[in-house]
């Protein structure tokens, strides 16, 4: 008789990070590599197909991983995109691997505020702020940024760009001036990806499945992947179940969910 925990340890576990980077993915990831830990899996193959997403959501996957990589074997596929904030999360794992076309890097971090001074101006809208300090207000919509309030979120900005080049410098083990110079909010396909020595090998999501397996002393054809979704809104099971005409409201909805989720954070996001 095999005991669950055994047909476990014959398996590999699979997690896909989809979309923008934000609360809900790291309520997903968190309880997923926790499970995962607990249910002994041998390997994990982490599926990234993000632009990226926000600095501290990316930062405790980053985390998660950095302590599940000590017991399992973890192994990271970038699909069309995987960029920012979906490369600080894949430097957690020890392999990387692209597919020729991916499109990533992008590596920096981004605030944008908006200035509707001018058209507030012409529809005679104006506000009345009272605030506890100077800088309570900072990135308001209806003023011109000052120059202390643009040094000081030019120092947030630093901060948490120094934060991301030395998690990839530590990643994959380059020097930080290495990595600054191509750590400027470029992209580069998988292909380059691979000559800076961001990712490690080239091919498929299969192809990253097999080396899993392989790391994990699996017979790669015969080793099976067990996925960990995350459960769906009954709106967007509703959505997503509808003709292909509503593809494009489910995706818009996502899209201003996480503009208004995220606004004013800073963003390791993505810019096309």
């Amino acid at each position: 008789m095999i005991w669950p925990f055994q047909r476990r340890k014959r398996k590999i576990a699979r997690i896909v990070v989809e979309g923008a980077i934000d609360g809900g993915t790291r309520k997903h990831m968190l309880k997923a590599l926790k499970d995962i830990e607990e249910q002994k899996f041998p390997a994990l193959l982490l599926r990234i197909n993000s632009p990226g997403g926000t600095v501290g959501d990316s930062q405790e996957i980053h985390a998660a991983l950095k302590r599940l990589q000590d017991k399992i074997k973890i192994v990271v596929s970038f699909g069309n995109i995987s960029a920012s904030g979906g490369v600080y999360i894949a430097m957690a794992a020890p392999h990387v691997m692209a597919n020729p076309g991916t499109i990533t890097g992008s590596i920096g971090v981004i605030l944008r505020g908006n200035n509707l001074e001018g058209l507030l101006d012409k529809v005679g809208v104006s506000f009345k702020v009272i605030k506890s300090g100077p800088y309570k207000d900072i990135l308001a919509f209806d003023r011109p940024m000052t120059d202390p309030e643009r040094d000081i979120l030019q120092a947030l900005i630093d901060s948490s760009y120094n934060q991301f080049v030395q998690a990839v410098a530590t990643g994959r083990n380059l020097s930080e001036e290495v990595v600054r110079s191509f750590a400027d909010g470029r992209v580069f396909t998988g292909e380059q990806a691979l000559e800076l020595g961001l990712v490690d090998r080239l091919g498929m999501e299969e192809d990253a499945r097999r080396w899993a397996a392989e790391l994990a002393n699996l017979d790669p054809d015969k080793a099976e992947t067990v996925t960990f979704a995350p459960s769906k809104p009954v709106v967007s099971r509703f959505l997503s179940s509808q003709i292909s005409g509503f593809t494009a409201l489910s995706t818009g909805l996502e899209t201003l969910e996480f503009e208004l989720s995220t606004a004013g954070q800073p963003l390791w996001l993505y810019q096309p």
